[in-house]
């Protein structure tokens, strides 16, 4: 521990937001991807069988949600790494 100087510390720091960043971006990919999946699978669906508007919509909603817990799981997380 007596070894660390500013310089050091800094780096360290300067380092954690680029991890931080990091993770924001690839942590963000399957989400995004999924819910482009979610979203042409339900238009597909629509497509297909139009009376079925509100269980199609209501179906893709909660897969919207869950699919965005993920995504605030990465954002705790970069908040963490910035900030701890």
């Amino acid at each position: 521990m007596e070894n660390l100087t500013p310089e050091s510390v800094y780096l360290v720091k300067v380092a954690a937001k680029i991890a931080a960043g990091f993770c924001m971006g690839l942590g963000g990919i399957g989400p995004a991807l999924g819910q482009g999946y979610i979203a042409g699978k339900a238009c597909e669906s629509l497509g297909k069988k139009p009376e079925h508007v509100g269980a199609i919509r209501s179906t893709m909603i909660t897969a919207m949600l869950v699919v965005e817990t993920v995504i605030a799981f990465v954002f705790v997380t970069c908040l963490l790494i910035i900030l701890w």
